[in-house]
């Protein structure tokens, strides 16, 4: 170390000096970390010999006892662990692990919430108690970008921020692994906003109209392109970020087992691939895009803006006038849409369709337990024959061409038999010939 002057070693791995870089005269002790290339040097804050000698053997004793059980030496705020994850995460972006969306996400859950409530907090002293008081501080610190209270959706991103930052402090060693936190305290989760098949057929027949209503060819060329990615996007389940990579050669025509045409998707995104299949209508789709298009070579993305260079935003501004033009923009939960409920809209069309959960969880390369979170309310919609069954004043509303009538039929028989087929439990015998007396 430069500037040491009065230098004593007490034992070995423990030295007392001065500094002659500093105008006091204060001693100082340093710490051989034993088996490790490491130094912790401390402020006795002391000018007497003797009374360095005794607090340099009491500091050497407690960082004994400190690395004997496991307890960190380094004090570590909760900022600098914060940024240390952050670049761990930022390497992954370059290796193609992860997606530099979700980093940007992280380092604005630390820098906007995490860093005000933590951030000079010395990581060992962040507990359990910490972690469960979050909520609450948040809803008195936070507000929202659409009402004025934080949403409990972007309370759980920034828990989770908070809770893989602490673990990796665990493996780091920077602290033990008891102050890993437990549980998670509950919060709402917020239904997923998207169109019920009324607003989607709104959107299907009103957004031909609002085409023909545009005032010049680019407005026109725009439109056209929005209606045609809208149509695409409910119909496949994509994420925004896997549209935006779609490439020409990544769109394959083929038939499924009974000879009918189909589209297979290689899609990218959140640091995977997979292949979703879609309908013969989505090819229809995807051709008036490659019509439209100025790039449509094999490496070219599907989606690009007018000159043909890939579409940044996928024409978010105008899929939020075709959302105003139909009076769909503003969903049920009083959150504005926005793309990413065309993906909601296919999940739960599929669902309500009696696709098989774990089979729609493949398709959308997500999790069965992502799926039942979000969308367990069609479960309810899609088997409302059989919840109310029995009912008195319920009929099942039928759609032009479907089957729903004969299906209301088939379960009011079923009940009729399901009652005939009860076992007579507790029932009084009823003699022919005779009335029943009153209980």
């Amino acid at each position: 170390m430069a500037f040491i002057e009065d230098k004593e070693e007490l034992k070995p791995g423990l030295i007392i000096f001065r500094r002659g870089d500093v105008a006091h005269r204060n001693f100082y002790c340093r710490v051989r970390l034993p088996n490790e290339d490491r130094y912790k040097t401390i402020a006795l804050k002391t000018t007497e010999r003797q009374a360095a000698y005794d607090k340099a053997l009491d500091q050497y004793a407690d960082i004994r006892f400190r690395l004997k059980h496991d307890v960190p030496v380094f004090n570590r705020p909760f900022r600098q662990v914060a940024e240390e994850y952050i670049l761990t995460q930022q390497r992954r972006v370059e290796t193609g692990e992860l997606s530099a969306d979700r980093v940007k996400n992280l380092k604005n859950w630390v820098s906007r919430a995490l860093d005000a409530y933590i951030g000079s907090t010395q990581i060992h002293l962040i507990g359990q108690d910490r972690w469960a008081q979050y909520p609450t501080w948040r809803r008195e610190n936070g507000k929202g970008r659409f009402r004025a209270q934080i949403s409990d959706a972007t309370i759980a991103s920034e828990m989770g921020a908070l809770d893989a930052i602490m673990s990796y402090a665990v493996s780091k060693r920077y602290v033990p692994a008891s102050h890993r936190f437990e549980g998670r305290p509950k919060l709402k989760t917020m239904r997923r906003d998207e169109f019920t098949v009324e607003e989607y057929r709104k959107l299907h027949s009103a957004g031909r109209a609002w085409i023909k209503k545009a005032t010049s060819p680019q407005g026109t060329w725009y439109r056209t392109m929005c209606y045609n990615f809208m149509l695409i996007m409910c119909n496949t389940g994509m994420r925004p970020p896997e549209a935006k990579n779609l490439r020409w050669r990544d769109v394959m025509a083929a038939k499924d087992r009974e000879g009918r045409e189909i589209v297979v998707l290689f899609v990218q995104g959140k640091g995977k691939s997979r292949k979703l299949v879609a309908p013969k209508s989505v090819g229809d789709y995807l051709e008036r895009v490659r019509e439209l298009s100025k790039a449509t070579k094999p490496d070219d993305p599907v989606f690009t803006i007018i000159n043909g260079k890939p579409a940044k935003y996928l024409y978010s501004d105008t899929v939020q006038a075709l959302l105003e033009e139909t009076g769909l923009r503003m969903g049920p939960n009083g959150i504005p849409r926005s793309t990413y409920c065309f993906r909601h809209t296919y999940a739960t069309f599929r669902l309500s369709e009696g696709v098989d959960v774990y089979i729609l969880a493949e398709q959308m390369g997500t999790s069965v337990k992502m799926i039942e979170n979000h969308y367990g309310h069609v479960n309810t919609i899609k088997h409302a024959d059989r919840v109310l069954m029995g009912m008195t004043g319920w009929e099942l509303i039928r759609e032009p061409g479907d089957d729903s009538a004969a299906a209301a039929k088939a379960a009011k028989a079923a009940a009729t038999r399901d009652k005939a087929a009860r076992p007579a439990i507790n029932r009084r015998p009823r003699v022919t010939g005779q009335r029943p007396s009153k209980r």
